[in-house]
């Protein structure tokens, strides 16, 4: 049973590397080439930072979600602005969805409800709590999240690529295993699929503050463990690394742990009311 579970997480793994590939490469490029407009972009939008921030956040990878953080902590951008980033923000589950024959649809779906949470819950935020922090220039904030790095675009996409097949490797032998051993109807149980708590379970896999955490729920997704709607709950809190680095470079501390409080709220919630209306 284990080597069949390796055997097929290998061949399943495989199938998705040139789709991967494929993919860091294009957003390696836009990365390249367009970093510091998005920063700038996001910076000078005033009141329609949301509706940007939304929008730029759906761009695979977290590196925008840093980003977000490092201008929420000098002030360039409102709170609403960084909670519609964090809740976009993709990081990889749609690269593995991508590399998934015949779930177009369910990208769609999924973008298309994280953005749409993220800008309502942005400009909520922003009405009900006016005003900025101190204003620093974007330049400084941009410093550490990506937007002078001169290594090109093939080393970085090889390197992702090659981290991202690790992680979706280890994550489907591992999920392998559990299906053998304990079948996919104790496994559904265990994580409360059909449950109205099931969101409030994958939002809080979705904080933890690595790509880790959204593989996770994806390949859980696609192994049939959670319902889109659970699934959507847990990428919206998946903010990837930009928690920790929100963490690292704004204070107080207590302000951080309100703006985590309210990304699991508002991404259960989010996951709770999608589960009704599915």
């Amino acid at each position: 049973m284990i080597l069949d579970a390796f055997w097929d997480a290998f061949l399943d793994t495989a199938k998705t590397v040139p789709f991967l590939l494929i993919a860091f490469l294009i957003l390696e490029t836009l990365e390249h080439y367009s970093n510091n407009f998005m920063n700038r972009a996001l910076g000078h939008m005033g009141k329609a930072g949301p509706l940007v921030g939304a929008v730029f956040g759906c761009i695979p990878q977290c590196g925008f979600s840093v980003a977000a953080a490092n201008l929420y902590s000098g002030g360039v951008i409102t709170l609403g602005t960084l909670m519609a980033v964090f809740l976009s923000t993709s990081d990889e589950a749609i690269l593995i969805l991508f590399s998934h024959p015949g779930s177009g649809s369910v990208i769609l779906k999924l973008l298309a409800g994280k953005l749409l949470i993220g800008i309502a819950a942005g400009y909520l935020l922003d009405f009900l709590l006016r005003g900025k922090k101190e204003h620093k220039h974007i330049e400084d904030m941009c410093r550490g999240c990506g937007c002078s790095d001169d290594s090109g675009i093939v080393k970085p996409a090889v390197r992702h690529t090659i981290q991202l097949t690790i992680y979706v490797f280890v994550f489907t032998a591992a999920l392998n295993l559990v299906l053998g051993l304990v079948g996919m109807d104790a496994l559904t149980t265990f994580l409360g699929k059909d449950t109205w708590f099931q969101p409030f379970l994958t939002a809080l896999l979705g904080l933890i503050p690595n790509c880790a955490s959204s593989i996770l729920i994806t390949e859980l997704y696609l192994a049939g463990g959670l319902s889109l709607a659970s699934a959507m709950g847990g990428l919206c809190a998946g903010a990837g690394v930009g928690l920790a680095v929100l963490f690292r470079e704004n204070h107080p501390a207590k302000e951080n742990v309100g703006i985590v409080a309210l990304l699991y709220l508002i991404s259960a919630g989010a996951g709770l009311l999608l589960e009704v209306i599915l």
